[in-house]
């Protein structure tokens, strides 16, 4: 055992969760003395173990249980990683439930002996990936989102939070494990040479000249800084549709163990460039062009909605409290252009690498046919070399869409 890993420390499993389950005063309000109950590891991400426990007499009564390993669970031991990282993921979801309880699960409890913890389960949503790629419409994501992003970012900023307790929180919540995960694998690794990028054949010839691309590398080097340097707000870290579970009417966002104070249009990115990803995916995915046209709009206009609902929310939040003699709405104005211009470069380094580097996302490697999967994939790399390149100029939301929107696939291995 890691000596610096807790004497109480051992990894659960499906058999021996329901003990400790009932070792948790915490959660009598969910299950009752002496009720049986049945317990599946769920678990397919890429650090820790996840348990769904419930009350066999009713299955609505249930938690979610979520253990940290001291490695990436996607490489196996060979990775080591903190398990303090719990802490930070159980400590994020705390925060982001005092400012947005509408859109964050509850946590009952956090075990730092264990580094586990015990949060709501949404038994009655889906990880909103998933219904992307089924062309699953969710009307209310964009107002949720945009709200869950003002305020978790707004608030946790210099803006709101006095001097000391912000650079306490800066502090508590420094990730440097996890941090240097997201510095490798979307600012590094996808523009050189190594074994952990997951690109296929077909996609050699843009890939190559993606990363003898030194304008665009010089670009990317600007962004890993950014991510670097700049500790602008508690971010989520890792706000990709995988971490959203949804349904027609609800949005709650899971899994903040990339949690850090860093720059917010890293979270907005994240958001836009995912929806992007899945905009690049149903190039090969809906084969219907009408049907295709029309989702295609819903991803678009989502994209606009959120960023609208995130600009009216930080200005009710932030702006509406701030001193106007210090930051006059011309600051106001440009602090906004600043997160939305961040937002297009970061949230590009975010689609490139989950075509080039490790752990790529469902929307685009799900796709069976091979052709098929290298289109969605050539797509997604130039809208993200055109947002990341184009940043600048980019003044509104509509003309960050309207760069997205102009590229289209270079079907690199008939070149």
């Amino acid at each position: 055992m890691n000596k610096d890993i807790s004497p109480d420390y051992r990894p659960l499993d499906a058999s021996t969760i329901i003990d400790y389950v009932w070792s948790r005063p915490e959660l009598r309000e969910v299950f009752r003395e002496g009720e049986a109950l049945h317990a599946d590891e769920v678990g397919d991400g890429n650090l820790n173990l996840v348990f769904k426990v419930w009350a066999q007499a009713d299955p609505e009564r249930t938690v979610v249980i979520k253990q940290a390993l001291p490695y990436l669970r996607l490489v196996g031991g060979g990775w080591p990683l903190p398990v303090d990282r719990a802490r930070i993921e159980a400590e994020a979801l705390q925060v982001e439930y005092r400012l947005v309880p509408e859109h964050t699960p509850r946590v009952y409890f956090y075990d730092p002996g264990m580094y586990l913890f015990a949060m709501q389960n949404l038994n009655h949503h889906v990880i909103m990936r998933k219904g992307l790629n089924e062309g699953i419409k969710y009307p209310r994501f964009a107002q949720h989102i945009g709200v869950f992003l003002a305020r978790t970012l707004g608030m946790t900023s210099d803006l709101v939070l006095d001097y000391r307790t912000k650079k306490l929180e800066v502090a508590r919540f420094i990730n440097p494990e996890l941090c240097k995960i997201t510095e490798d694998l979307i600012f590094t690794e996808p523009y050189r040479y190594t074994e952990r990028n997951g690109f296929h054949k077909e996609l050699e010839p843009q890939v190559f000249a993606l990363q003898a691309d030194e304008a665009l590398r010089v670009e990317v080097a600007k962004m890993k800084e950014k991510f670097m340097t700049q500790a602008q707000a508690l971010i989520h870290g890792d706000l990709h549709t995988g971490s959203v579970m949804i349904n027609q009417e609800e949005t709650y966002v899971i899994d903040p163990e990339f949690a850090f104070y860093g720059p917010m249009g890293f979270d907005v990115g994240a958001v836009i460039g995912n929806l992007f990803l899945n905009y690049a995916a149903q190039e090969v995915r809906m084969k219907d062009p009408a049907q295709r046209s029309d989702f295609r709009k819903y991803l678009t206009d989502t994209v606009i909605e959120l960023w609208h609902v995130f600009e009216r929310e930080f200005q009710k939040v932030v702006w509406d409290q701030v001193d106007p003699i210090n930051m006059p709405r011309a600051y106001q104005q440009d602090y906004m252009l600043r997160v939305l211009q961040d937002s297009a470069g970061l949230g590009a380094c975010k689609m490139m690498r989950r075509v080039i580097g490790l752990a790529g996302v469902a929307d685009i490697r799900g796709i069976e046919d091979v052709h098929d999967r290298a289109i969605a994939g050539s797509l997604a790399l130039n809208i993200g070399q055109a947002l990341i390149m184009g940043r600048e100029e980019i003044r509104t939301i509509e003309d960050l869409v309207e760069v997205a929107t102009a590229c289209k696939p270079t079907y690199p291995w008939k070149s």
